[in-house]
């Protein structure tokens, strides 16, 4: 089974190592084709690892590609994809193993790298056309494929793949917080799912048709049940305010404290998040954490009077008896041109009493707790009830946050969106 790689900070390699090594969990190497596949897997990157742990869910990826059967079909919704390798790897699995390839990207993976070889790689083996059984497309210029051009700029800010057949599993769903560009490998820590479920599976097929036939007027925010998973997809609209927010909804089901006997217990809310800029559900986490949670967010940036004139999720999340806050957002190689280091995953974590019930759950995906990621962008993000894949989440999220730079100490500009 696949289990949570080591992730750690370069200036906090030896700590790191100890906290992951007291959790039992193992390493993810260059995988191979597996035999069977479990139902549910997950996969975690270390930036500050080898190649092979920087590298561990493209490489994954890759073998799944590599594995997938003649006459199958995968398919692909993704925000940018600058990674020759991968594209040539679904090239060759359409025009040498007659598997079916499905790629949508986001315009600006080509406009915000045109010498990048990718898409010319999928356009020249693929097509373009969408009414064939293969074909890679973008969503159009400065928009989503289902964001209403009223709303403004928009993006396809997807990072799924499906597989109808490879090695050892079938009707496979990998919902990842990753695009394949070579900082998601070595500067940020992302998270990915593997999930075995045909209904699940079905609806994300169902979802990438609505993202290709580009029908933004009739679309409507759609979620799927096929227990114990749950899947929502983006954008939420029609809908305003906090009761259509599914993070806002799902925070406000949480009971923080109960009892059992003679003991009084208390539930534990963790985020790892890129953006947190809803200031609704920023509020929410405040009010969590003084109802008796315990909250802790990891982030790369909010937003704040000194970026926008008027307080924000920072000031919000930074109030008298708010939650246990960390950034992760730092200039690691003291070069301005280049990508920062930050935490890319969008997962929330509960473990204690939700919808009534005790449980330990996770909300992961491409998801980020902005605005334009509600009810502009097409994203997905997908539920997981299980105790060991949320132990999982918990382990990263130790390594995540411990590595956290600038961590406690994050009033600077980029924490704050200035």
């Amino acid at each position: 089974m696949l289990v949570a790689s080591r992730f750690r900070s370069r200036k906090s390699a030896t700590v790191l190592s100890a906290l992951l090594l007291a959790t039992g969990l193992q390493t993810v190497n260059a995988p191979e084709a597996a035999a069977a596949l479990p139902e549910i897997s997950t996969v975690f990157n270390d930036p500050a690892g080898t190649t092979q742990e920087q590298q561990a869910i493209r490489l994954q990826l890759q073998s799944l590609i590599n594995s997938a059967a003649t006459g199958s079909e995968i398919t692909v919704a993704l925000y940018h994809m600058w990674d020759e390798t991968t594209a040539r790897a679904l090239a060759t699995a359409h025009t040498e193993r007659g598997v079916n390839v499905r790629v949508l990207l986001d315009s600006t993976s080509v406009s915000s790298n045109p010498s990048n070889p990718s898409y010319g790689i999928l356009r020249d083996a693929l097509g373009t056309d969408r009414a064939q059984s293969s074909f890679v497309g973008l969503c159009p210029q400065g928009r989503a494929c289902l964001g209403d051009p009223a709303n403004g700029a928009s993006i396809n800010h997807n990072k799924f793949f499906l597989f109808s057949q490879v090695d050892g599993a079938s009707n496979l769903v990998v919902q990842t917080s990753s695009n394949l560009t070579p900082s998601q490998y070595s500067r940020m820590p992302n998270d990915a799912v593997l999930l075995q479920n045909t209904g699940i599976y079905t609806a994300y097929r169902s979802y990438f048709g609505k993202l290709a036939s580009q029908d933004w007027d009739s679309w409507a925010y759609t979620t799927a049940t096929f227990s114990p998973y749950k899947v929502y997809f983006y954008p939420y609209v029609p809908g305003t305010g906090n009761s259509s927010d599914t993070i806002w909804n799902i925070l406000d089901d949480v009971t923080c404290t109960w009892t059992e006997g003679s003991t009084t217990l208390r539930s534990k809310v963790r985020v790892a998040v890129l953006k947190i800029t809803r200031k609704g559900v920023a509020e929410k986490l405040v009010a969590l954490k003084k109802a008796g949670c315990d909250v802790e967010i990891v982030y790369a940036e909010s937003s704040s009077a000194e970026g926008t004139g008027s307080p924000g999720t920072w000031d919000t999340l930074h109030t008298a008896g708010g939650p246990a806050v960390r950034c992760y957002n730092h200039d690691e190689d003291g070069d301005s041109t280049t990508t920062n280091s930050t935490v890319h995953s969008k997962y929330l974590l509960i473990d204690g009493k939700y919808a009534g019930a005790v449980n330990k759950l996770v909300w992961t995906g491409s998801h980020n707790y902005s605005g334009p990621a509600l009810r502009e962008n097409d994203e997905a993000l997908l539920k997981i009830d299980s105790t060991t894949v949320h132990d999982r989440y918990v382990a990263n999220f130790t390594a995540v946050t411990a590595a956290a730079v600038p961590g406690t100490a994050d009033d600077t500009p980029a924490c704050k969106g200035v």
